[in-house]
């Protein structure tokens, strides 16, 4: 553990990931065009919604650094994960929207890029793959969950409204068919739009780690903002965004989420050991 990574070890066959609910902008808050913008595409919140994670036992990796100093969710090497689509870099240079993250000359070169990977990234893969070989050596099965959101509208990196509840498994790659059948069936059942490896299919985290011939098995969860607050039209502002965490709001969702996890604990232990 460090200032900026977390891990709660837990016992069951669960692994729960928080790669963008960080805030922590690792002391260049001078070279951002604002705080607020460096801070706008937080998955706010996500942390609180699954805090229910812990009973069931599952281990916890999170980091506090913001995904605009760098985005441990996106290939080291620059490959872009959705080709031919607007996505963002490993630092990224643009908001969501577009908008510059850095003062003028004050964008990372190469060599901060590299410290920046050194630094946040490789640590955090390093802790996913000791966790993750912990947790195999225990159970014949292990299930990855990685929790993100989004603004429900982003007409940068998609068209329309987003589903509130979006499953990605790298287009049935990163985890065995039945595990996704079964949490698309409750996304069935929850009466919410959803949509399984659309525009969200997965990212680093998901692709990189999901490996279900070697036990593990990986879902992305990427979740509509409106699912679980109060979202504002547009952009917001420092005065409307983030808006602040309401558990009766999000309550809905939130069974629904404990039903998703429990659903993937229950069939990741019918593959353990006798």
């Amino acid at each position: 553990m460090t200032d900026w990574l977390t891990i709660r070890r837990g016992q069951a066959p669960l692994l729960v990931s928080f790669p963008h609910t960080g805030t922590n902008l690792a002391g260049l808050d001078d070279a951002f065009v604002s705080p607020w913008l460096a801070q706008r595409d937080t998955d706010w919140w996500i942390d609180q919604l699954y805090d229910f994670a812990e009973q069931l036992d599952a281990t916890i990796v999170h980091t506090a650094i913001s995904r605009s100093v760098i985005d441990v969710n996106r290939d080291p090497s620059g490959v872009s994960l959705y080709p031919g689509q607007t996505t963002t870099d490993l630092c990224p240079l643009e908001t969501f929207d577009g908008d510059p993250l850095y003062k003028p000359g004050h964008e990372p070169d190469a060599a901060e890029i590299e410290r920046r990977r050194e630094t946040y990234h490789a640590p955090f893969h390093a802790a996913l793959d000791s966790e993750l070989l912990r947790l195999h050596r225990m159970h014949d099965r292990v299930v990855l969950y990685d929790c993100h959101s989004i603004r429900s509208v982003l007409p940068r990196l998609f068209e329309g409204r987003l589903p509130v509840f979006n499953l990605g498994t790298n287009d049935g790659r990163s985890a065995d068919p039945a595990l996704q059948a079964a949490v698309g069936a409750i996304l069935e059942d929850s009466g919410e739009s959803f949509v399984v490896n659309g525009r969200f299919k997965g990212g680093f985290i998901t692709r990189h780690h999901g490996r279900p011939d070697n036990g593990v098995h990986a879902l992305q969860m990427e979740l509509s903002n409106r699912g679980y607050l109060n979202e504002p039209e547009g952009k917001g502002t420092p005065e409307t965004w983030p808006v602040p965490y309401d558990a009766d709001y999000a309550a809905p969702i939130r069974a629904r989420l404990k039903t998703i996890l429990q659903t993937a604990l229950d069939w990741a232990n019918t593959g353990a050991s006798a």
